[in-house]
């Protein structure tokens, strides 16, 4: 038997490990951290654009005062027209790339006017040949020709590239009304249209055969007189003007100055009334000068020579 002797390490002693080194750690540097001074202060950032304004925004009073001159500023160039006339600049600008580029007007097409002259259209429209199409302001334009006398309604629109298309609806013409006389006495005759509204005190000449109105308040009432009489044959060639009483009944003044006085209500049986004398009794070949239908069961007649008559309904001979 072979007996085996074991070298024991001492207890209490501190085994040594040796520590080889990494293969990964292997070439790597030592790296050398900045020595940094105790107390030492964080290097500062570079100054902002706005650092050196700092000092200015701290006092409220200043910055007051720099809005307020800004604004004196931007004020004085406005009213001295710098700033207006460098955007009128820019614009004018602008216009003539876009008339190089096509977009110049070129054709203004015009429909519906048969009363306003083409060139009152033209210079109402206020658009020149070559003006850049997208700087036309057709709102203004159609603004100042719906003013114009004759024109209900227009309207104006672009096309593309280079047209304007105008489109007017011009009021219909229904009678002529006297006003009343002004300050100088002087009674001026007017166009009117059915709904009453004047129409234009120029060249009413041309419009001699349309009814004619007389007295205050008249066109606004007269349409609805106009057709009946239009719808009696003998008193509608016999009628030269319809005259307004008071705002509230009607006289008819016939061509040879005979007035036939119609009453406030039921006025539309009185002109039965009168077709039947004038073709019937031949009132108007007699010497009256006045015919008086207000009352429903008697006609009352002036005579030229002052008498008056009066002769019972249906008894007329």
């Amino acid at each position: 038997m072979r007996s085996v002797t074991l070298d024991r390490k001492p207890r209490g002693k501190a085994r040594t490990q040796t520590v080889r080194p990494s293969p990964t750690n292997k070439g790597r540097a030592k790296r050398d951290l900045p020595e940094v001074q105790p107390g030492a202060a964080r290097a500062a950032k570079p100054p902002g654009p706005l650092a050196k304004f700092k000092p200015f925004f701290k006092r409220p009073m200043m910055v007051l005062c720099g809005l307020v001159l800004l604004l004196v500023l931007l004020a004085a160039l406005l009213v001295s027209g710098v700033i207006g006339r460098g955007v009128r600049a820019a614009g004018h600008g602008l216009d003539v790339v876009a008339a190089d580029a096509g977009f110049g007007i070129s054709e203004i097409h015009i429909t519906g006017n048969r009363r306003t002259p083409y060139d009152q259209v033209l210079a109402v429209l206020g658009m020149q040949p070559g003006q850049s199409i997208f700087s036309a302001d057709l709102w203004a334009a159609q603004n100042r020709l719906n003013h114009l006398d004759w024109i209900a309604t227009a309207e104006v629109h672009r096309r593309y590239p280079d047209a304007i298309f105008v489109t007017l609806v011009e009021k219909r013409p229904f009678a002529l009304w006297q006003l009343p006389p002004n300050a100088e006495g002087q009674a001026p005759i007017a166009v009117v249209e059915r709904s009453g509204a004047v129409i234009t005190t120029h060249d009413v000449e041309k419009f001699r055969r349309l009814p004619k109105l007389v007295g205050a308040g008249a066109p606004p009432a007269a349409a609805d007189l106009v057709d009946q009489v239009a719808a009696h044959r003998a008193v509608n060639a016999r009628v030269a003007a319809y005259a307004r009483q008071s705002e509230r009944r009607w006289n008819l003044i016939l061509d040879d100055g005979v007035v036939v006085k119609l009453p406030e209500a039921g006025w539309q049986k009185q002109l039965d009334a009168l077709e039947h004398l004038i073709i019937d009794e031949g009132i108007l070949e007699r010497d009256v000068t006045e015919i008086d239908l207000r009352s429903p069961t008697q006609y009352f007649f002036l005579l030229k020579n002052g008498e008056k008559k009066d002769v019972e309904r249906g008894k007329e001979t």
